[in-house]
């Protein structure tokens, strides 16, 4: 009988200093999830040094050490970064991929074919969040039960506070997809008792995204959930994609990043 695979918060690590940095972040939400830990390095060869053997296994020395009730492993892999989604998701279940905010563009083909959520944050950041209190875009797309999803497994595991935006669109068939998107959001967090603030914006769906990036910034939020693009033309290549911009311009603010295009894996509970 094959042996189960535990579901992982993988970190994106680069043999850098500020490893770190998202190593703590790593720590904090498998803890928070109660899932393992795995650390990985990709490579654009397919010869894996002995200095990446190293570091990669001084890394989950350190953790086996000083944490020795969280489950860690690692991975070293060779690829570009849209042909290694498939493999980390189904063949060693990945949950959630935690990476550099600057990594954007290098990851920008694997987030849009990704069944699991990209955590961007600041390698400079000087502490590392709890992540207890969250801002939530809620815009008119249907796919917006995934990123309602994923803030729910905030609020259940990590005693998450969820602040909601609610876009404020002009055309009825909008309003209604926002009103229903509400509904629906209502229902999920009734059914796990879950204490959630809906507050009404300003914006419509297609600016809400950045309305809510400064309210989080304002408010001290420590992270916001945000859909990727549903649909990419030549424009938003040549100008720069929403999530993009956002993930530039959030400082040192944690944007989870959920890919509207391709159903979510589940987390197990």
């Amino acid at each position: 009988m094959p042996e189960k695979k535990e579901q992982k918060i993988v970190v994106l690590i680069e043999n850098k200093e500020s490893d770190n940095n998202l190593i703590l972040h790593g720590i904090k939400l498998a803890a928070a999830f109660k899932k393992e830990l795995c650390f990985l390095l990709v490579q654009n060869n397919k010869q894996i040094s002995k200095l990446s053997e190293s570091i990669i296994a001084g890394y989950k020395a350190v953790v086996k050490r000083d944490i020795p009730v969280l489950p860690v492993s690692d991975l070293i892999l060779n690829g570009k970064p849209k042909d290694l989604i498939d493999p980390l998701v189904d063949e060693h279940e990945a949950i959630l991929i935690i990476l550099r905010n600057k990594l954007f563009k290098n990851w920008a083909s694997a987030v849009r074919i990704s069944p699991v959520p990209f955590l961007f944050v600041n390698e400079n950041q000087n502490s590392v969040p709890d992540y207890k209190k969250v801002v939530l875009p809620l815009d008119l797309r249907k796919e917006s039960k995934d990123s309602v999803l994923w803030a729910s497994y905030f609020a259940r595991f990590n005693n998450s506070g969820i602040n909601v935006l609610a876009a404020n669109d002009n055309i009825k068939d909008n309003i209604k997809s926002v009103q229903k998107n509400i509904l629906m959001m209502k229902k999920l967090f009734t059914k796990f008792n879950i204490a959630l603030k809906i507050f009404k914006g300003t914006s419509g769906s297609m600016k809400i995204q950045f309305e809510a990036l400064e309210l989080a910034k304002s408010s001290g939020a420590e992270m916001i959930i945000i859909l990727g693009s549903s649909y990419i033309s030549f424009i938003d290549i040549f100008i720069g994609l929403p999530e993009n911009k956002i993930i530039r311009n959030a400082g040192t603010l944690p944007v989870l990043l959920i890919n509207p295009r391709r159903d979510l894996y589940i987390m197990c509970d």
